[in-house]
């Protein structure tokens, strides 16, 4: 990855070539097992970061990729020592502390729980992503155009669409506290106030999800004393996020890049 090599290709394979992504000439994939995109944009991102590893003499040159997406223990192990000596992450001040606070305080409420119920449109590999979201949306659509009908719109169409265990019970999930899902969706969950079907679809790493918050218990607001540890963790991450995007895109542009699209904000490995 010399700083003349060319920048991102975009180029279409050849017709009848094999469509295989790859990060300066390493393949990412089989060309009988295309992943999606998702997951193709992980793979092309940990792989600038093995060899980046290896260029700062981290990793040894005959440690090589995986067409399955899996690294090496010793390439795991380098990719974290480079991204340690890469990234600047500065800490937030006091003061950027207590403005935080004071405009999440939601957030940082204890004890706050929802009850709610979910359909989910699972993300999985080969799926047709765009298809996907766009029944997603068709079925939230037509639940907010059917609020407060006598039928449980959402309960049927969790049973006849969801792609979760839940949908045997109508998309129920109970009782719920930030603690009990993955972190993508309970900010989701929790950060909107009221009851009712969100206006948006809400994306995890399972995939979209239609939501619909049945009952709020709000909890108890915590002073910033007794969460600053909390709200300082916060804000480092990110802040390491941010320098993660930019440092891979500044390895995206001096590699060739082909058949992945890594311009994107949304890459798996940097959310």
């Amino acid at each position: 990855m010399s700083p003349d090599t060319p920048c991102v290709d975009h180029t279409p394979a050849p017709p009848g070539a094999s469509p295989v992504a790859t990060v300066n000439g390493v393949p990412l994939h089989t060309a009988q097992s295309i992943p999606d995109t998702g997951t193709l944009r992980q793979r092309a991102c940990t792989e600038l970061l093995r060899q980046a590893a290896q260029e700062a003499g981290l990793l040894s040159n005959d440690d090589q990729a995986n067409t399955d997406g899996v690294c090496t223990e010793a390439a795991s192990d380098a990719i974290e020592a480079l991204l340690d000596s890469a990234l600047q992450i500065p800490e937030a001040s006091d003061a950027a502390c207590r403005r935080h606070h004071a405009a999440h305080a939601r957030r940082y409420r204890s004890g706050e729980k929802v009850r709610a119920r979910h359909i989910l449109f699972a993300v999985t590999p080969g799926v047709d992503v765009q298809a996907l979201r766009n029944r997603a949306e068709a079925c939230l659509l037509d639940l907010r155009c059917h609020v407060g009908a006598q039928d449980d719109c959402f309960a049927s169409a969790a049973r006849e669409l969801s792609n979760c265990p839940s949908a045997a019970l109508g998309g129920e999930l109970g009782w719920l506290s930030a603690a009990d899902c993955a972190a993508e969706f309970s900010k989701e969950l929790l950060g909107h106030p009221g009851v009712g079907v969100l206006p948006h679809l809400v994306h995890s790493r399972f995939g979209l999800h239609v939501v619909e918050v049945l009952q709020r218990e709000p909890g108890l607001a915590q002073d910033y004393a007794a969460v600053s540890g909390a709200v300082a963790m916060e804000l480092r991450q990110q802040s390491y996020v941010t320098a993660l995007r930019q440092y891979l895109l500044l390895l995206a542009g001096s590699a060739t890049v082909q058949g992945v699209d890594l311009e994107s904000t949304d890459t798996p490995l940097v959310q």
